[in-house]
């Protein structure tokens, strides 16, 4: 049951980081801050993200030790703070770095592990 899961958290890692990064496509930092819309649904997926990483299990994350996983749940806490300075730096970060990151090497593990990545047990 727990391959189950992982592999379903993963599904939903990879989701969410798909949707943030066809939503941050060509936008500059000041433009992200300023779209309400866009914002709020970016921040929606890096919570969903995040939060899918933060119950994947530790035996999983380490299969993927390029991934940054210690990031990802230094993010979670932010997604969720108030308003201001700290949650735009979260937010931008996440969208150019972490997000890039994550789906590059989701693709490499795919190619490398695809059963971590398949519902059969």
């Amino acid at each position: 049951m727990t391959h189950i899961i992982n592999t379903a958290l993963l599904g939903l890692i990879e989701q969410a980081g798909t949707a943030v990064a066809t939503l941050v496509e060509g936008l500059e930092r000041d433009e992200l801050l300023r779209s309400r819309l866009t914002r709020v649904e970016v921040l929606r997926q890096l919570k969903t993200l995040a939060d899918s990483v933060g119950q994947l299990e530790p035996a999983a994350r380490s299969e993927m030790p390029e991934l940054d996983w210690t990031g990802w749940d230094a993010m979670r806490p932010r997604f969720s703070g108030p308003a201001g300075q700290s949650l735009d730096e979260a937010l931008w970060f996440a969208c150019a770095s972490l997000v890039p990151a994550t789906l590059l090497w989701l693709r490499v593990y795919q190619q490398s592990q695809p059963t971590q990545f398949r519902m059969a047990p």
